[in-house]
This record gives structure tokens, C-alpha cells and sequence, in this order.
């Protein structure tokens, strides 16, 4: 049985075959055809934190994918204390056949997939999100094409979306560039594990985001100050505020440079309007490749 807890989890060549399951799935459905794929499946998910695109795309794709789905906030599973994690575990994967949990804790996740009887799906926690990386890995080779030597610029929090990126990046022949101010960029453990478990990555980090963007083909951002980290949001705001993607610092990446995000946006701290609007923008096409992913994702783990 497999899971997906991080993208540890995965190699480069099952990474492959989850982004051609993707692909290709993308395509029939563009084209009308949606075949049951996982008629009768049920997907379980479970979130402490709220969300628009987690929640709707894995809903859309089981629907696509001819299954159901069922949501419980951690409230309604029992995860506030009601119950331990190890009878809620237990007791929901006997009625799922694959779990999607959204956590402030990458160890909860990781219990459960030591106890499910069914795959886990990290869907974000604070230290990593796989789905999401999975998807701007899509979302790139849509745009454009081969993976390998291309590079990818971070400028913002070296947070869970820019970890999940360095390894999906690592794996797939992506140099990677962080630029982030002091007390921001990637720890030295971080930076251990992926020299350990990453072979071949090629991360660096540049606190100067005007330097970073050259030669960039993706400039990515985030926002600044993640769920969690409210009680930050003025200090890192101040920390940050070299950091914007906008327009002039566009014009420092090449005229083929694209931009990308996770969303939700915070247009004007993080990135301007005329970024995030702009003809360089594929935000909105990587926002629908969750569902598109998700539906890769659930082929790729369910069918034999």
C-alpha cells in the first residue's frame, strides 16, 4: 500500500508516471470523456485548517473519477482531543479507500499513514505539501515541456510550499534558487535531508531577489506569513517588503520567464495586480491542475 506523506515518498520515474496519469486524464476529460475509474471509491477528508482549492479539487476529481467523497473538520472526527489519533485512524480508513488529511502536523500525517488500512494523502502540513508541488511540476511541463534543466526562482518564506519544491525540484533535474531574507531561508536540517534523501539537487540560495530571478523560467511566490503565523504578519511584512514580485523585477527574467503561485494571493504584499494578472501568469491554469493532479494522484495510488 502506498501514501503520499511527502514527496520523500515518491521517485523521480513514479513521479513521472503520476504526472502522465495526470496529463492524460486532463485530456480525455477536456474532450467529454470521464470514464468511472474508481466507481464505488470513497475518499475521506479530514482538515484542521480551511481551504478552497484542496477541498474542491480532490471533491471535483473523485466525482470525475466516478467515486465519492465525504469531509469531516478535525472537530467532527474526534482529532480536537474528543478521540485519539489512533481510533480515528483506524476507524475512518475501514470506511474509506483513501484518506486526505490538511494538518498543522506533518507527524499526525505520518501516523496515520503507519495505522490507516488505506493510503494517506498529505494535503498540507506545516512542514510539507506534496500536492501542491506535484502540481506546479504539471503545471510547469505544460508550459513548458521538458522538465529537466529548467529553473525555478522562490522569492519569498523558505515555508512548506518551498521545501515541498526543493525535493520535487531535486527529483526531476530542476536547479532551484531561494531568495529569502535573513532568518527566512531553509534550515541547515532541511538542507542535510535533501543532500541525504535528494540525490543530484541543485538548490541555492540568493537573499538578493534581483540577482536570483536571472536566468530564471519560473518565478514563484507565496505569501509571506502562512496560516499559523498570524501573530508575525507585521514583522514579516517588514521583513519582506524587498520581496515583492512585481513588475520590475519581472523585468529582470527573461522575456519568457513565467510566473506562479499557490494561492490565496495577498495582491500588493506579496505580488502586484499587474504580476498576478499578467500575460506571464499561469496562476490560474495551476490552480485547476489541482484537480487534474488529484485525479493522477488517485489513479496512481487506488488502481493496481
Amino acid at each position: 500500500m502506498r501514501h503520499l506523506a511527502s514527496l520523500l515518498d515518491v521517485t523521480s520515474e513514479e513521479i513521472t508516471e503520476i504526472l502522465d496519469l495526470a496529463s492524460s486524464l486532463k485530456a480525455s476529460s477536456a474532450s467529454g470523456d470521464r470514464p468511472p475509474r474508481l466507481g464505488g471509491r470513497v475518499l475521506t477528508q479530514i482538515f484542521e485548517k480551511p481551504s478552497l482549492r484542496t477541498r474542491a479539487s480532490f471533491d471535483a476529481a473523485m466525482a470525475h473519477l466516478g467515486g465519492s467523497s465525504q469531509f469531516f473538520s478535525a472537530g467532527d472526527a474526534g482529532l480536537d482531543g474528543r478521540e485519539s489519533i489512533e481510533d480515528v485512524a483506524r476507524v475512518i480508513s475501514g470506511y474509506s479507500d483513501v484518506l486526505v488529511l490538511r494538518t498543522f502536523s506533518q507527524a499526525k500525517i505520518e501516523r496515520f499513514a503507519e495505522l490507516a488500512s488505506c493510503p494517506v494523502i498529505n494535503a498540507l502540513s506545516d512542514d510539507r505539501h506534496p500536492c501542491q508541488a506535484l502540481t506546479d511540476l504539471l503545471t510547469i511541463r505544460e508550459t513548458l515541456g521538458e522538465l529537466s534543466g529548467r529553473r525555478l526562482v522562490f522569492v519569498g518564506d523558505g515555508n512548506n510550499v518551498a521545501r515541498s519544491l526543493a525535493i520535487a525540484c531535486g527529483r526531476m533535474g530542476v536547479s532551484m534558487t531561494l531568495s529569502a531574507p535573513e532568518g527566512y531561508s531553509f534550515d541547515e536540517q532541511f538542507l542535510s535531508l535533501l543532500s541525504e534523501q535528494v540525490a543530484g539537487h541543485e538548490v541555492t540560495i540568493e537573499s538578493d531577489p534581483r540577482a536570483a530571478v536571472s536566468g530564471a523560467d519560473v518565478i514563484y511566490t507565496d505569501v509571506w506569513a502562512s496560516m499559523g503565523q498570524e501573530s508575525e504578519t507585521s514583522e514579516r511584512e517588514a521583513a519582506f517588503a524587498g520581496y515583492q514580485v512585481n513588475s520590475e523585477l519581472m523585468s529582470l527574467a527573461p522575456a519568457g520567464c513565467y510566473f506562479m503561485h499557490d494561492l490565496p494571493a495577498r495582491r500588493g504584499l506579496e505580488v502586484s495586480d499587474e504580476v498576478i494578472d499578467g500575460s506571464q501568469s499561469v496562476v490560474f491554469e495551476q490552480a485547476e491542475n489541482r484537480m487534474h493532479l488529484a485525479k493522477g494522484l488517485l489513479v496512481w495510488l487506488l488502481e493496481e
